[in-house]
């Protein structure tokens, strides 16, 4: 029974082509940094926000809707909520 002609792979210019790539893209990678540390402000930021809205919730049901904003009425929980997820969506970028 014949055998099978082999694969060729290339010619040695195209496989230099890939190396010389291969190591262009390595090297781009090990230029890239990886962003810093975010200031520190920004985590108390992130934390206080997100226990302002809890406690602007939990003054409304306590107050009995006459506190933080008597008018807001019921929209005091969309507010209260809206604060916390703020900071919830902060929590997003924190390293």
């Amino acid at each position: 029974m014949p055998e099978s002609k082999s694969r060729k792979t290339g010619s040695k210019a195209s496989q230099a082509a890939k190396a010389d790539r291969a190591q262009l893209r390595a090297e781009r990678r090990a230029q890239e940094q990886e962003p810093g540390p975010l200031p520190a402000w920004y985590k108390a930021i992130m934390f206080g926000l997100m226990i302002v809205g809890l406690i602007w919730i939990v003054v409304y049901y306590l107050a009995e809707g006459l506190a933080p904003i008597p008018q807001a009425g019921g929209w005091n929980i969309g507010i209260g909520f809206g604060i916390a997820c703020v900071g919830f969506l902060m929590t997003t970028r924190w390293r």
